[in-house]
C-alpha cells in the first residue's frame, strides 16, 4: 500500500520526500515498479476500460484532469502523462466551454437597484454565504425557452432553477423559491444578480427580504460582476444544451437531467478541488 501511494503521488511530490515520509527505500520502490511493469498489459487494460467508462459517464465532457481524478478514486495509480496516451488512442476529449453572451437583461427600467455588495467575492472560502442568479436562453425547434438559475457561491451548486416560454417577473421568483428550501433557513445570505427588470421587481425584492436574503446587483453593463452564473451557463451550453432541442419538453427533460442527475451530484468541479457540488455542500454542512 505504501509503494502504491508513492507511485500515485510522485507526479505531485518529490520521490525522496515521499519515500522518507512513508519509511520506504528507493530501491524497494524500484523493485515494486519492476513487479508492476510485468503486470503492465493487464493494468493498462484496466485503466483503459475504466477510462472509457468514466468518460462516458461524464457525458463525454471530462478532459484529462477530471479523468485522472476519477481513475485515482477507482484505485489506479495514474498521473496526467499516464492518461494522455490512452485518451489519445481512444479519441477521448473533453468539451471546451464556449463564450456565451447574455441577451436576456433589460436594465432600462425605473425600478430600484441594489448596491453591489458581492463585489466579485467569488471564492468558495468566502465567509459570507452568497447565491447568484441569472437568465439565459435555450433554443428549441418550437421556439425559445428562458432559463433562470440560482447558484451557491460556496458550493457551486444549483439549488433551484425555472424554465419558461417567456421572461415574466415571476420567472426569477420561481427559481428562487425552488432553491430556498436548500438554504436551511439561514438569514443574511447575499443574493446577487444583474440589474434586469425581473430582479428589480417589487414582488421579487419583497420575496427576498421576507426570507432574510440581502439583495446585491452588478454594476450596469458589467457581466463580470456575475461571472459565476455566466460560467455555469457556458458549461451548460457546452455539455448539455449544445444545439437546438427538438421540442420544449425535451429541453425541460434534458436540463432537469443535467442539473439534478449530473451537474449537482456527479460532475467534478475544478474550483472545488474536483469534488461535485453536492458532495462539497455536504462537506460544508458537516464543518
Amino acid at each position: 500500500m505504501r509503494y502504491a501511494f508513492v507511485a500515485r503521488e510522485r507526479t505531485a511530490f518529490p520521490l525522496d520526500i515521499l519515500c522518507r515520509l512513508l519509511g520506504v527505500s528507493r530501491s524497494g520502490f524500484r523493485d515494486y515498479l519492476g513487479r508492476q511493469s510485468r503486470a503492465e498489459p493487464e493494468i493498462d487494460a484496466g485503466i483503459r476500460r475504466d477510462l472509457k467508462r468514466c468518460h462516458a459517464e461524464s457525458r463525454r465532457t471530462y478532459g484529462r484532469p477530471r479523468l485522472v481524478a476519477d481513475l485515482r478514486e477507482l484505485g489506479h495509480a495514474v498521473g496526467p502523462k499516464r492518461v494522455a496516451r490512452p485518451m489519445r488512442e481512444e479519441g477521448l476529449r473533453g468539451k471546451a466551454k464556449s463564450r456565451a453572451k447574455p441577451r436576456t437583461t433589460d436594465s432600462s427600467h425605473a425600478r430600484p437597484v441594489a448596491e453591489n455588495l458581492l463585489d466579485r467575492q467569488f471564492d468558495v472560502t468566502s465567509l459570507r454565504p452568497a447565491w447568484v442568479s441569472d437568465i439565459t436562453y435555450i433554443a428549441t425547434r418550437k421556439g425559445w425557452l428562458y432559463l433562470a438559475v440560482v447558484m451557491s457561491i460556496q458550493a457551486r451548486q444549483v439549488p433551484g432553477y425555472s424554465l419558461s416560454d417567456r421572461m415574466p417577473d415571476d420567472l426569477v421568483e420561481q427559481a428562487f423559491m425552488n432553491a430556498w428550501p436548500r438554504s436551511c433557513g439561514h438569514r443574511g445570505v447575499l443574493f446577487h444578480s444583474d440589474r434586469g427588470s425581473q430582479y428589480a421587481s417589487h414582488d421579487f425584492r419583497r420575496a427576498l427580504t421576507s426570507l432574510g436574503f440581502v439583495p446585491s446587483m452588478s454594476r450596469k453593463g458589467n457581466c463580470w460582476d456575475n461571472a459565476v452564473a455566466e460560467s455555469f451557463f457556458a458549461t451548460l451550453k457546452s455539455e448539455e444544451a449544445t444545439g437546438t432541442y427538438p421540442t420544449k419538453s425535451s429541453a425541460h427533460a434534458g436540463i432537469a437531467s443535467y442539473i439534478h442527475g449530473f451537474y449537482n451530484p456527479t460532475r467534478r468541479h475544478s474550483t472545488l478541488g474536483n469534488v461535485s457540488p453536492d458532495n462539497y455542500a455536504r462537506i460544508l454542512m458537516a464543518a
